[in-house]
């Protein structure tokens, strides 16, 4: 039998287009409306959706991710197998929860926008991250010891995002191409923020609080935990983990692996974008992988899923 999991991208394929399909669904279109009546600060998520320049900032980008998410899950939800297993990448491991059961959408939602605003408030000068291919792994990880840069997030054996202050990312760039390995490419990633590193540990104390008061239940559906890639259904791992995350490495590597691991023979990335499914394609080739982004009707999603079952 074809065991069958969903992936939850992180920030970097927004656009003023995310909620096309599920606008298509009148429940998840619903849905999409009051999330985009959602104020923070001055703007609305609306407003976000349709500036270019706020589309990309942090306290924006969380929860218009995590909206983007859950509206393309309560759109097909009801026509297409439950999931054996749930990844999220990055922000989008909050998602994953919500698909799963353990945390109510709308709290998903609150989950989401709080976690910006905490770390956003650890932004006192600039931040960058960068995607560094073709460097081995552990020669970078020496390389950012020695330039007060941190690993936020290992891809593969040979592909990470750097993350740490603007000025030391600057400084260190170009001193990248000289490390041991083939074609060494470095390019930005569209995140003001250092996430996954020590660089957020001012913002740990009040998301642990905010993880204490928000109900999380125990769910039948296991979520992989991004710091290690374990499977995880119980409320006190699921505090644990995403608190755990704000500050520490995620390695996807390890999350992609463990899909296969688990007999995970056909992937839907619940997008906005499809970095994920395009990954997962990429280091394990016999396992289906697509995103909803690929699609220009949910006809299209739910009949593509089930070819993979008729098989």
């Amino acid at each position: 039998m074809n065991k069958f999991a969903l992936l939850c991208p992180g920030q970097g394929a927004q656009s003023a287009h995310m909620f096309a399909l599920a606008n298509q669904h009148g429940q998840a279109a619903s849905f999409v409306q009051e999330a985009l009546r959602q104020s923070i600060e001055q703007h609305t998520l609306a407003d976000a959706l349709s500036s270019p320049d706020l589309l990309f900032e942090n306290r924006y980008a969380q929860p218009l991710i995590i909206a983007a998410t859950l509206a393309n899950w309560l759109a097909l939800r009801d026509d297409i197998p439950t999931p054996d297993l749930i990844a999220g990448y990055s922000i989008g491991e909050i998602a994953a929860h919500a698909v799963s059961g353990s945390i109510e959408v709308q709290a998903a939602m609150h989950v989401a926008t709080a976690r910006a605003a905490l770390m956003q408030a650890c932004v006192h000068m600039p931040q960058r991250m960068l995607a560094v291919s073709g460097a081995v792994l552990a020669d970078l990880q020496r390389f950012t010891v020695g330039h007060d840069l941190h690993v936020a997030i290992i891809n593969a054996d040979n592909k990470v995002i750097l993350a740490g202050l603007a000025s030391k990312m600057s400084a260190a760039i170009p001193k990248l191409a000289s490390l041991p390995g083939h074609d060494i490419t470095c390019t930005e990633v569209a995140v003001h923020i250092a996430s996954h590193t020590p660089l957020m540990q001012a913002a740990a104390p009040g998301f642990a609080q905010l993880l204490d008061d928000t109900p999380v239940c125990t769910t039948d559906i296991p979520v992989l935990a991004g710091i290690n890639a374990e499977k995880i259904s119980q409320p006190a791992n699921i505090r644990s983990s995403l608190l755990a995350q704000m500050t520490q490495t995620i390695h996807w590597h390890a999350c992609m692996d463990a899909l296969a691991e688990n007999g995970i023979r056909c992937v839907l990335e619940l997008g906005p974008g499809s970095a994920l499914s395009n990954m997962l394609q990429v280091r394990h080739p016999r396992i289906a992988c697509r995103s909803v982004a690929e699609f220009r009707s949910l006809d299209g999603v739910r009949n593509w899923v089930q070819r993979q079952f008729d098989r």
